[in-house]
């Protein structure tokens, strides 16, 4: 049995740390001296050495306890400690891009850019962007399809966020928790209460976007096929008619005479980069290139 000097000796810490750890529970001491003083067996040294391991990687003590009484596995334990520091690293790196954001802007826009960094907690969270589409879409669709919807629309951050993408979140974030104006959802008409079956025009909507998303990777200007006309069956279908000319004619002046958030898509698309087109980009391309056979059908 050792003395609580030479368990530290052998340990190469100090009797302080071995205290610490033996007041804690971590490290039962295996008897006591006649005269009171701690003594402890060979296992303490193993146990203590394991302690120490767990502690450098900055495992808090009662997780440390924890992985020791086999009341939680190590693989648990380190697991929940990388999303903390995955947690604290994303924080970091915002807070970088956003002081460099502040070091690199003109006096005079420092006021405005401390006020939109101010709003946005750290690390920034997109919950009021998936809140702003819940809002905005019709009530009464189906919960998988409002997933489905609000996963494509809100933007997924950036690890390593650029200054301008920390602004354009920051703008983006302010926008969506802005109060709107009116009375109105400010949907598109072709999209509102009047539009039909909302949720039949969702659904063909969303296939429509994914079979004009290549074309847009591809840079291929707008034109006819089969994206075009899925995107136009998705309103007929939803209004209970069929895919026509005059139909195609309406369908462009309504859709033209609505108000779009393209101030939502534009700071999105500088958000995630050009790499995927966003559904306000791929909305656009199948207008222009309904407009496009419009166009062509009148010529």
């Amino acid at each position: 049995m050792w003395s609580i000097g030479e368990l530290a000796e052998r340990a190469g810490v100090t009797v302080k740390t071995v205290r610490f750890y033996s007041d804690r529970g971590l490290l039962p001491e295996g008897t006591r001296s006649s005269g009171g003083h701690r003594r402890y067996g060979p296992e303490a040294l193993d146990r203590l050495h394991l302690i120490r391991s767990l502690r450098t990687l900055d495992l808090p003590v009662p997780d440390v306890g924890r992985v020791l009484d086999e009341e939680d596995t190590l693989e648990d334990v380190v697991a929940a400690q990388l999303r903390q520091i995955g947690s604290r690293l994303a924080a970091l790196r915002w807070q970088e891009a956003a002081l460099q954001l502040l070091q690199d802007c003109a006096p005079e826009e420092r006021a405005e850019r401390l006020r939109l960094i101010g709003a946005v907690p750290v690390p920034p969270s997109t919950a009021a962007l998936a809140r702003f589409w819940r809002r905005w879409l019709p009530p009464r669709l189906p919960a998988r399809l409002v997933s489905a919807i609000v996963e494509h629309a809100v933007p997924q951050l950036p690890e390593g966020p650029t200054p301008a993408q920390v602004l354009a979140f920051t703008r983006l974030h302010a926008f969506v928790s802005a109060p709107c104006p009116g009375t109105g959802r400010g949907q598109p008409a072709a999209h509102g209460p009047d539009g039909g079956r909302p949720a039949v025009l969702y659904d063909g909507l969303a296939e429509a976007y994914a079979l004009a998303s290549p074309q847009l990777r591809a840079e291929r200007p707008p034109h006819e096929g089969e994206a075009l006309d899925c995107f136009v069956s998705a309103y007929a279908r939803s209004r209970g008619t069929r895919d026509t000319p005059a139909f195609r004619r309406r369908l462009r002046a309504l859709l033209a005479a609505d108000p779009r958030i393209d101030h939502y898509w534009k700071l999105t698309a500088e958000i995630s980069g050009p790499s995927e087109p966003t559904p306000g980009a791929t909305h656009d391309w199948l207008c222009a290139a309904l407009d496009n056979q419009i166009a062509l059908s009148a010529g």
